[in-house]
């Protein structure tokens, strides 16, 4: 299983979605990124394959960023899921 996760503007907590083929997830990722890229305003659909009722839409241009992961790599040698940045309580 392959999860696509988006990182909204303005939003702390991310939208995600799973695909169960590393294509079908690949080509959503390029999709997305593709739409970052135009920087346009379109309104984008999303379905899950491993909740089928699960839809999100969210604007192009609301998105922060995107990431995908394979879901069995999830817990890494930290226990911490993959991302952009980790919070610290060391200070």
């Amino acid at each position: 299983m392959f999860t696509i996760e988006l990182t909204l503007k303005h939003t702390p907590v991310p939208l995600s979605v799973q695909k169960k083929e590393q294509e079908a997830a690949d080509g959503l990722y390029t999709s997305i990124v593709g739409e970052l890229r135009s920087g346009s305003d379109k309104l984008l659909e999303l379905t899950c394959d491993q909740q089928p009722g699960k839809k999100i839409s969210v604007l192009a241009s609301e998105i922060a960023s995107v990431q995908i992961f394979e879901k069995t790599s999830t817990a890494t040698a930290s226990g911490r899921p993959p991302g952009f940045f980790a919070l610290s309580a060391d200070q």
